[in-house]
Formats: C-alpha cells, structure tokens, sequence
C-alpha cells in the first residue's frame, strides 16, 4: 500500500475515529460505538473499509489494528539515502554511464560510438593492467556486466582496451587510476 492510499483510508473522519477507537483499546463494534459515540450504521461500513485496507483485521471475533501497513507503506516509499556516487568524475561521462548503466550492470550497449567508448573505457576498469586472463574468465567478469559477454570482449578488443594472444587477454588501453 502506498502513503497516499494509506492517508486516504484515514482521511475520512468516520474512518479515523473508528480506526483511533481499535488502536487505543476498542475490540468490538459495539465498544468502537461507546467510544466514539458514532452510530453503528457509520461504524460498520468504516470497518470493512479499514479492513479491505489492511488497517483493520478481525481474529476471534475482536478487532485489531496492524501497524505493519504503516511500516510496509513507509518502506515501499523509502527513496535511497541520498545521491549515488558518480560513477566519473567528469560530468558528461557520468551521465552517459548512469544512462547506460543500472544497479551496476549494462542496461544495452550503446549504438553511438562515442558513448559505446566511454562506456567500455569503464569496463575495461575492471582488469588488471599487467594481468593476463583467459577467456573464461573475461567471460566470467564481462557476464557480471551485461548477458551479451561475447559482444562486449570483442567491443573491447576493437577498442583497443583489451588485447588477445592465443585465447589470453590482457588490459591495453583505457584510463588507468593510481
């Protein structure tokens, strides 16, 4: 349930004191009725509208109210603490990488040249420069970044940023931070 329906659930004044009534000790329509003084024909609709809303649940015969609706609808609208680290420094590299990039992985493999390098530069941070891998491992780190592993080593390749001998890769281009 969203913060909005939950307000709208409450909204309602009926709604409110019937809900009020249970949360502050009221287990019966008819002790929901002694404490709000509201007629049982508004008390009644109240409650099944709470209930459908899951503000209201009735075990044994009692009402009871769920705090828990609260506590979901809050964490169902919980956006992240704060802005996410840029993935470059340089401004117009960040905001090519954060459109192609989602939760750490390619979204696609952009088509534009320009932007396909600077997100490939990126990737190539991935390797070692010194370092030999073999195939499968490249696989393996490039599956980590998008499905289409084969496409993106050989991207890489073209790009300059990986070299190949027999099957071994190695780190030969792209920016390298000390």
């Amino acid at each position: 349930m969203t913060p909005t329906a939950l307000c709208g659930l409450l909204a309602e004044s009926d709604r409110l004191q019937v809900f009020a009534a249970v949360v502050l000790g009221a287990r019966t329509p008819s002790a929901v009725e002694s404490a709000t003084g509201l007629p049982a024909r508004t008390i009644e609709p109240a409650i099944r509208r709470l209930q459908q809303g899951g503000l209201l649940a009735v075990a044994d015969g009692e009402l009871a109210a769920s705090a828990d609706t609260f506590k979901d609808a809050v964490r169902a609208a919980a956006t992240p603490a704060g802005p996410a680290a840029p993935l470059d420094p340089d401004r117009q590299r960040d905001l090519i990488l954060r459109t192609f990039i989602t939760d750490g992985r390619l979204a696609q493999i952009p088509a534009a040249q320009a932007k396909r390098l600077v997100v490939l530069e990126h990737i190539a941070s991935s390797f070692e420069p010194g370092v030999r891998y073999p195939e499968r491992e490249v696989d393996a780190i490039l599956r980590a970044w998008h499905d289409d592993h084969a496409a993106l080593r050989r991207y890489l390749v073209d790009a300059d940023l990986l070299s190949r001998d027999s099957n071994v890769y190695w780190r030969s281009g792209g920016p390298v931070v000390i």
